[in-house]
């Protein structure tokens, strides 16, 4: 997995945007960039609202695609926690001649030590007197302060991309439905004693578990064999089909990234342990995940091709020795 994954960098604008991993990684930054898709300036565009935190910085940034499928558009907001910094705020913009105003609320903003906030804010994106995209649960006070209305098109979420840190357990919080809660996930990969002396570095069987809710869903034995692979679980009967790649943990120096892809499959009953020609967005074989994705873009051609009921998670957990 040698490949850039795209980081933004969202933190000063004076800083130079840089997609090197490794500056990423040296500071320990953690990233959560979630992207919709919805209609602005007369146009179907991407929207991706990106939280960013590391020992000194928090910040949010909001960017809309421009022409060609670029990031022309952007809002950074930074969190300083050694001076005042705007709580809430609003920034404008053009997009093909027609402004769009990012409006946020973060003063009773509820983060519980992570990267996103979980409760008490809004993010707000609005266009032509509607609210095109609305982040958070203080909706009724983000529809009173912009004066607008609900867009007549609900946005769509395509993707959530976040980046995590840990040296042998994984956790994050997230959504695998709009509809649905929040689901505690965790990945862990350890060292199980005894095996043959030749298997993983310490002699023991390396292996990988993967918990939704605290519930075991995915147990991996003989990692260093199965470092690429795929399985269905179920949860609360929504079928999700998950991917990973870990690779780099295993035998790549330094720093590195592995790959997790938790892709919900809607309306299906029937479950698929194995991965079958008709999804090739997803074939494993050889090449890595963070190839097959595109991770350093922001655009889900390729992804799925089952349009706006497609939804993916990407978890890179980067592992610290």
């Amino acid at each position: 997995m040698q490949d850039a994954i795209g980081i933004p960098s969202c933190f000063s604008a004076g800083d130079r945007s840089s997609d090197d991993p490794a500056a990423v990684t040296r500071s320990g930054q953690s990233v959560f960039m979630s992207v919709y898709r919805t209609k602005i300036a007369d146009q179907c565009r991407l929207i991706t609202v990106t939280w960013c935190k590391n020992s000194l910085l928090h910040g949010l940034d909001v960017s809309l695609q421009g022409p060609d499928r670029e990031d022309h558009y952007s809002c950074k907001v930074e969190l300083k926690p050694w001076y005042f910094w705007r709580k809430q705020g609003c920034k404008r913009f053009l997009v093909d001649g027609k402004p769009v105003d990012v409006f946020w609320d973060l003063k009773s903003a509820k983060f519980d030590g992570g990267t996103e906030p979980y409760s008490d804010y809004y993010v707000a994106v609005v266009c032509d007197e509607e609210v095109v995209l609305l982040v958070g649960d203080l909706k009724k006070d983000a529809y009173r302060r912009t004066g607008c209305r609900p867009a007549l098109i609900d946005p769509i979420l395509l993707s959530r991309r976040e980046h995590i840190f840990g040296k042998k357990r994984f956790t994050t919080r997230a959504k695998l439905n709009e509809k649905g809660g929040y689901h505690e996930i965790s990945i862990e990969c350890k060292n199980r004693p005894g095996g043959h002396p030749s298997e993983s570095n310490g002699g023991g069987e390396t292996e990988m578990e993967i918990r939704v809710d605290g519930q075991l869903m995915i147990h991996v034995r003989h990692l260093q064999w199965k470092f690429r692979g795929n399985e269905c679980i179920y949860i609360n009967k929504l079928r999700v089909e998950i991917y990973w790649d870990v690779h780099d943990w295993l035998f790549s120096p330094g720093l590195r990234h592995a790959l997790f892809i938790f892709k919900p499959v809607l309306g299906s009953m029937c479950p698929s342990p194995t991965l079958s020609s008709e999804s090739p967005s997803f074939r494993l074989g050889s090449t890595p995940l963070s190839s097959q994705t595109g991770s350093s873009s922001v655009s889900t051609e390729g992804i799925s091709s089952g349009g706006s009921s497609d939804f993916c998670l990407f978890v890179y957990a980067w592992k610290i020795e």
